[in-house]
């Protein structure tokens, strides 16, 4: 098997308004763009947003995501939090913060009920160290 993508597809209520997002608040690009479909790159990273009730969705699949955490694994989180903050005005569900297990990171909103965390890694307190492979 050779693969040539790997990507989540997120299911939206509105495919346009999750597609602005994305694109606002992250920097990603339009690269195939329909009312039922959008899919956007940010560099050598893909994700696509579909309408929910599209039938290409299975029947008994057709629902907007719940329980689900995107990360965003950046080198200076306390910037992308200005920016997200200040210029965007989203309210973070979870404040920037330090974690022993080894991230700098802060939680907001996104649509659909999808949660964005935006990560910065550092170093891992002791009692974590040993958990990382290698």
């Amino acid at each position: 098997m050779s693969v040539t993508s790997f990507y989540p597809v997120l299911m939206a209520q509105d495919v346009v308004a999750a597609a602005t997002f994305y694109r606002d608040a992250l920097g990603f690009e339009s690269t195939y763009e329909s009312d039922w479909y959008v899919s956007l790159r940010l560099g050598a990273f893909e994700l696509a947003v579909v309408a929910h009730d599209h039938p290409t969705v299975p029947e008994g699949y057709r629902a907007l995501p719940r329980g689900v955490l995107v990360n965003l694994e950046v080198d200076d989180v306390d910037a992308v939090h200005a920016r997200l903050t200040e210029r965007l005005g989203l309210s973070p569900v979870l404040a920037l913060r330090d974690e022993g297990f080894g991230q700098r990171h802060f939680i907001v909103p996104a649509p659909d009920g999808v949660l964005l965390d935006v990560i910065q890694p550092i170093p891992p307190t002791a009692d974590y160290a040993q958990a990382y492979a290698g």
